[in-house]
C-alpha cells in the first residue's frame, strides 16, 4: 500500500482528486477509518474530477447520494447497514451494475461484500491534525 500524509483538509481533498484520475466507471473505493477522519473530504476531492459541480455532503442520513458525472460518482455511508438486508435494499448492488464510481466510508461493515478488485483507502490519525492515507493505488 502506498503512504501519504496529510495535515488538512485541502490536503486530504488533494489525495482524493488524485485518485479520481486513476479510476474509472465500475470502480469500488473502500474508505476506512473512524468519525471525523476525512472520508467525506476526501470523496470531496474525488468529485472534483468526476462532478465538479456536486456539492458534496455526508450521506449518513441519505445512505447515498449520486453526483451526475461520466461516469457519475455514488457515495454510500455504510455506518448504519447492518446486515445483507440494509445492504440490499441501500441499492448497493444496482450502483455496482450500472458503472458508476462507487465510494463507501464505513467499509468495514461491508467487507465481504465488496468486490475483489476494490480499491481500498485507509485512514489513520497521527495527532490533532494529521492524517495517514494509505492506499492500493498509487497517486
Amino acid at each position: 500500500m502506498a503512504k501519504y500524509r496529510s495535515s488538512s483538509p485541502a490536503e486530504t481533498e488533494n489525495l482524493g482528486e488524485a485518485l479520481a484520475k486513476t479510476v474509472k466507471g465500475g470502480t469500488v473505493v473502500a474508505l476506512y477509518g473512524g468519525m471525523g477522519m476525512g472520508k467525506t473530504v476526501f470523496v470531496r476531492g474525488m468529485a472534483k474530477v468526476l462532478s465538479p459541480n456536486a456539492e458534496v455532503q455526508s450521506p449518513t442520513f441519505a445512505l447515498v447520494n449520486e453526483y451526475p458525472g461520466n461516469p457519475p460518482l455514488v457515495h454510500f455511508d455504510m455506518y448504519r447497514v447492518n446486515s445483507w438486508d440494509d445492504l440490499y435494499v441501500s441499492g448497493f448492488w444496482e450502483y455496482l451494475d450500472a458503472g458508476a464510481v462507487v465510494v463507501t466510508e464505513w467499509s468495514e461493515n461491508i467487507e465481504s461484500a465488496l468486490p475483489d478488485n476494490t480499491v481500498r483507502v485507509v485512514f489513520t490519525r497521527e495527532g490533532e491534525t494529521e492524517r495517514t492515507i494509505e492506499t492500493e493505488a498509487a497517486l
